[in-house]
């Protein structure tokens, strides 16, 4: 249950925060139940396990008093009552919303959850989600304590990362800097709040909103842990997407959602080995001649099965297994047409890739795109701008 305010608690904030306790610890005692197709849920801390258990879906109203209630499916939701007005000088009125892991006692199952932060190897979470009129914020939250197993209120970290919001409200706390993540800028917002048990308040906030999104948690928590504000000890005890409704409700949903404790993704840990393919020429990532050595160029190519088309996602980085080599941006150049080639793996930004959900691959030390220069057998890779029109077929790439 996320607690954020534009504005440090009032008063009535924090009555709201103590409700929502209450509130949380009676849906752990209450459990949740299987789900079926289509559930409806009213009840203010109803909640439904949802894939075979795998997630759980809350209505979790804790800060209003009207009637909320939400259609549940097998990976997600969607509220359709509850036209909620709490203004935005306070905390919102709910966080309608679908997790994997342990939130007060109530857990899914099958997801490795807890996790510690040390022990991560690329823990990676997808939703898709649609918004609708309002005032809100459509966000992750995500759970970190000192204990593997807390049976009620969180006393690490709480992580949100908003990939929407709309109208006024903010993250609590104060925004403490900017940072380049996972091919985008995001707003850094911190404050410790909680009385008797406390806890930080970590809240990053896309400036180029999206409503569909890739997470490499590792990315946020090794940010997280530089400021100083997590530990690598903590355990990592619950992953939640879901929304934060000031004003509105209905209409907001989580379309899927999906949690991996170990994806494949930039983050960290290791993915499995294939193609990438363009979408506008069908064509795959190849090593031109089956070059091995530093500085081999990569071009396009007719996809097929030989080593010199394969890539695994490891550290963020995408390596050759055959060469145990990176894909690298030629002299670590952040311009326009710089050429991408094979290269010793050395862990620097030139070698770091982002997978985003909309299909580009973004270099996040220049800001820019892998771009193919043509589409035709032997036409180069390169980086260039990222198209901001949304995105273009010679800049979207598909991992088989």
């Amino acid at each position: 249950m996320p607690r954020s305010s534009p504005n440090p608690r009032s008063g009535a904030a924090v009555v709201s925060a103590v409700l929502a306790a209450l509130f949380l610890v009676a849906l752990s005692l209450a459990g949740a139940s299987p789900a079926s197709a289509n559930t409806t849920l009213c009840g203010k801390t109803d909640s439904m396990k949802v894939s075979g258990g795998k997630y759980v879906v809350q209505n979790n109203e804790w800060g209003d008093s009207i009637p909320q209630c939400m259609d549940v499916s097998d990976d997600g939701f969607k509220v359709t009552t509850g036209w909620h007005d709490v203004g935005t000088s306070g905390a919102p009125a709910a966080y309608p919303s679908i997790y994997a892991g342990c939130h007060y006692g109530n857990c899914s199952s099958g997801n490795d959850l807890p996790l510690r932060v040390s022990a991560f190897g690329n823990p990676q979470s997808s939703v898709d989600f649609s918004t609708a009129d309002g005032q809100w914020d459509a966000s992750y939250d995500i759970w970190f304590d000192t204990s593997s197993n807390p049976s009620g209120q969180n006393n690490g970290e709480e992580m949100m990362i908003w990939a929407n919001h709309s109208g006024s409200p903010t993250p609590f706390g104060t925004k403490v800097g900017t940072v380049w993540i996972e091919g985008a800028n995001w707003d850094v917002w911190y404050g410790r709040q909680g009385s008797g048990i406390a806890w930080n308040t970590v809240s990053y906030v896309r400036q180029q909103p999206t409503d569909a999104i890739t997470v490499n948690i590792k990315d946020f928590t090794n940010d997280s842990i530089s400021r100083g504000y997590l530990s690598s000890a903590w355990y990592m005890t619950s992953v939640q997407f879901g929304f934060e409704p000031w004003v509105g409700g209905p209409g907001l949903a989580v379309n899927s959602f999906s949690y991996d404790s170990n994806g494949s993704g930039g983050g960290g840990g290791g993915g499995t080995s294939g193609t990438i393919a363009g979408q506008q020429s069908s064509r795959c990532l190849d090593l031109k001649d089956w070059g091995t050595a530093d500085g081999t160029p990569v071009q396009l190519w007719d996809c097929g099965t030989d080593w010199n088309q394969k890539w695994t996602r490891t550290d963020g980085s995408l390596v050759n297994p055959q060469t145990g080599k990176c894909l690298d941006v030629a002299a670590g150049s952040t311009a326009n047409g710089a050429k991408v080639q094979l290269w010793s793996c050395n862990g620097t930004g030139a070698q770091q890739w982002q997978f985003n959900a909309n299909g580009t691959v973004v270099n996040p030390q220049s800001g820019k795109c892998l771009d193919a220069d043509g589409s035709g057998n032997g036409a180069l890779l390169q980086i260039w701008d990222c198209y901001g029109g949304g995105t273009q077929p010679n800049q979207v790439w598909t991992q088989n």
